[in-house]
Parts: structure tokens; sequence; C-alpha cells
């Protein structure tokens, strides 16, 4: 941080702290929230951690979950108060206002300091302080490096360091995304360290599912995976009926995208599905592919080189067209390698 001086010093006063994560938070947004909440209180100040919705059972487990307020299942007057009372506000693993939708102005009109904690590309200057570097594997990394900072690591204890590790290990995909360097294997190894247990973490997270969890893989590949081998892409389209059928629940097609990426030759690919608010994307590549140039060329989105989400309010179907309609512009780039 490069104010570090100037936030440490504000920090010695007791604040009232609230975090914020992106909207359908994923791990590493939770497991910040909750490790950055925890080590507040531990240096005498007030936190509440606040999720615009609701996110998957699997990640449930962390210390801390059972105090979280979500915005949308709880009163939306009880989250505007904890904002307005604010004397800092933590914006955990998102870089734009408008990714926690009616918070985003809640968050604009706060009169509290603004704190971004992100490693997502391009972030938009609303910040008093900024943890922020888009080269960071995961936000939860960047939590842990502010805490450094701090002069407090000595703070991080075992509860703590399996929310960061949780967020880590994630957003390396289990240390398997190119994303993986050297420092984020060492902070890991301090993390294990102050007490994370890894075969706990990659249980909870990667070997809990549930039947219908399960079940709607199998379809996804059995019936539903297109693969185009003039693009090198493969992609997913989910109707809203199909997800129903399956009983999906938040987090439930997470990481299915990354089943096309296995496929041999395959440089693109993406999962088209219907939600109740609109149609939701996700975009994974390999190698100098950017996903993040394409999502936010073409669906109003973004994120990072290998890895970027977007949305339409188009039908499935009017969105499927248009993704199948841009692939001759990034034909050369798809077999460049």
């Amino acid at each position: 941080m490069e104010k570090i001086q100037e936030f440490k010093k504000y920090l010695n006063t007791p604040r009232k702290a609230v975090l914020l994560t992106h909207f359908k938070p994923d791990a590493d947004a939770l497991g910040s929230a909750l490790g950055l909440a925890q080590y507040l209180k531990k240096k005498g100040h007030a936190a509440q951690v606040i999720t615009p919705s609701d996110y998957p059972d699997f990640i449930s487990w962390m210390p801390g979950n059972k105090d979280v307020l979500i915005f949308q299942k709880d009163k939306p007057e009880k989250a505007t108060r904890f904002i307005n009372d604010a004397d800092v506000i933590f914006c955990l693993d998102f870089s734009c206002l408008n990714r926690i939708n009616e918070l985003g102005d809640l968050v604009r009109k706060s009169t509290g300091k603004k704190v971004l904690v992100d490693h997502h590309l391009e972030p938009d200057k609303f910040a008093d302080f900024e943890q922020w570097d888009g080269t960071a594997a995961s936000t939860a990394e960047l939590v842990f490096k502010l805490i450094d900072e701090l002069g407090d690591k000595t703070l991080i204890d075992g509860e703590i360091a399996e929310c960061l590790y949780a967020g880590i290990v994630t957003d390396t995909g289990g240390f398997r995304h190119s994303n993986t360097t050297h420092q984020v294997l060492k902070i890991a190894s301090e993390l294990v360290e102050h007490g994370a247990d890894p075969y706990k973490v990659s249980k909870l997270i990667y070997d809990t599912n549930t039947i219908e969890r399960l079940r709607l893989m199998g379809f996804v590949l059995s019936e539903k995976l297109k693969v185009l081998p003039e693009y090198r892409t493969a992609y997913v389209a989910l109707t809203a009926d199909e997800l129903r059928r399956f009983g999906s629940q938040t987090g439930d097609t997470e990481g299915l995208v990354n089943y096309g990426l296995s496929i041999k030759g395959i440089r693109l690919s993406v999962l088209i599905s219907d939600r109740k608010e609109n149609i939701k994307l996700s975009l994974r590549s390999l190698g100098n592919f950017s996903v993040n140039d394409m999502a936010k060329a073409h669906f109003d989105g973004g994120g990072h080189r290998n890895a970027a989400g977007g949305q339409t309010s188009l039908t499935l179907d009017q969105t499927v067209a248009k993704f199948l309609s841009i692939l001759p512009l990034y034909k050369d780039q798809l077999n460049n390698e």
C-alpha cells in the first residue's frame, strides 16, 4: 500500500468497519473479508462483513460466517445503517462499485474512508487507500500482505489463516493455474505455519458436493458441452429450465467452465447460463488470449487475462448467437499458439 503509514495511523484509533464483497462472492472474496474482519477485531475495531447476495454452501464453513449480513436475504435497512455509520469501508475482490449493485450507491455517498483490496484489472478510482495489484493471484494474498505491512503478521491465527488460504487455493485452481508463483506458494506455506489445514480446506471446498450438483455436472459433460475445433473453443449454454431440473443452487455451476479447457487443443472455454436477473457468462482461457478483453468489449464484464465474467440482457439464444458471431474476430488469436 502506497500510503501505508497514513493508513496505519488511521487504524490506531478504534473504528467502525464494514467489509464488502462482490455479488455472488466466491471463496476469495468471502475468505478475504472474513479473514480481514477477524484481524480488525483483534485490533479493537468493530467489523461487519456484508455481501450483496448469497453464496455457495461449500464456503459457508469459514470462521465468522454466522455473522455475515446478506443484503438480499436480511433486512436491507440493517446493511444500510452499517454502511452509513461506518468510519471505514473495505471493498474486497472487486474494483468497480457497480459490482455490488445497490450497495455501490451507498458506498459512494458514505463519508467513511474507502479501502480497495483487489487484484482485478483496471480498477475505478474511488478509494482513499488502495491495496491493489493486478498481478496478484488472489485478494486473500493481498490481505495477507496488508496485515504484514501493518506489522501484525503475528496476529494471524488458525481461523484467519484458513480464510485466507481458502481464497488463495481457489483462485489458483488448487495451485494449478499460471498465477501460482513462488510468492504465492510462500504465502500459502506461511498460512499453514499459522494454522491453516490444507486437507481440511480442500476437502470442504472441492470434495463436498450434493448429488444434484454431481448430476448437473454429468449432464453438462454428456449433453451440453460443445466444441468448435476451428476456433479452439468449447462452450456450454444452460437454460433456466435445465438449472431448475437439477435443483441448481448458488455455486453449483462453479468450476464447470474449466472442463472445456481440459480438452486437448482448446484455448477458450465459456459457460453461458440463464439466471433470474440476466444471462451470465464465465470465460476462461489459456496462454496469452485475454478473456478480459473479450468480456469487456462484448459482454459488459471483465476480470483477469485468463479468467473473466460477463452478462447480457439478451435471451440465452441471443447471447449464444452473439458469442458465436464474434468468434471469427478472434480466430487468428485463438489459433496463434
